[in-house]
């Protein structure tokens, strides 16, 4: 093998290796802060939590804990999913934790949420969790999320 042959080998493992890390861990923590995120225009933060509350369920969500005092909030949703492999059929089940927190902030009333992913075999060995960092995730949350509020306001 060339030495150029070599030099472009180890080029490609050294990029690979660089560009195989967490996407989360290329994010800082304020930037994914900052998607998982948004403020409202209503200080009644017991309405805003009902709006998320109901987008949770809406999206398929089972609501574990409540508390309008502290504003918090955990939900989590599980399916069930086939794979093949070679031949055979494999069943998985994919899970979603849910948490949120909602806070007066003056005027207004600020709403953080965060989900977690992940993945177990049939026989219940966990295959992978991770954090969803996709802020398209978050957006369309959100958006679901403002139509609630806007519906809470208005009582419809």
């Amino acid at each position: 093998m060339t030495r150029a042959a070599r030099a472009l080998i180890a080029l490609a493992l050294t990029a690979g290796c660089a560009l195989g890390g967490s996407r989360i861990a290329m994010r800082s923590q304020l930037q994914v802060r900052e998607f998982q995120t948004r403020t409202y225009d209503s200080k009644d933060t017991a309405m805003v939590m009902k709006a998320v509350l109901n987008v949770l369920q809406d999206d398929g969500f089972i609501i574990k804990t409540s508390n309008v005092s502290l504003g918090e909030m955990t939900a989590s949703k599980e399916r069930s999913a086939n794979y093949w492999a070679l031949i055979f059929l494999v069943r998985r089940v994919e899970s979603w934790e849910c948490s949120v927190n909602v806070t007066d902030f003056g005027e207004q009333t600020k709403v953080r949420v965060n989900v977690q992913t992940s993945m177990k075999d049939a026989l219940g060995n966990v295959l992978y969790v991770h954090e969803v960092d996709d802020p398209i995730y978050y957006r369309d949350f959100f958006t679901k999320v403002d139509k609630g509020v806007f519906i809470q306001k208005e009582k419809l």
